[in-house]
């Protein structure tokens, strides 16, 4: 079967794969989106600022 040595290699491979996922999936999904919607939202107070001030 597997000795004890290839069993932890093993175990660290698919740690490592595990990581590489989520950090793929964070990288290309959550920080565009999470920097999209703060750029809206400050827009937002920027336009609502001007309209304030215009008043």
């Amino acid at each position: 079967m597997f000795e004890f040595d290839q069993y932890l290699g093993f175990l660290l491979f698919l740690l490592i794969l595990t990581i590489g996922f989520w950090l793929l999936i964070f990288l290309t999904a959550i920080i565009p989106y999470w920097i999209g919607g703060s750029l809206i939202e400050r827009l937002k107070e920027i336009k609502d600022g001007k309209k304030k001030k215009d008043d």
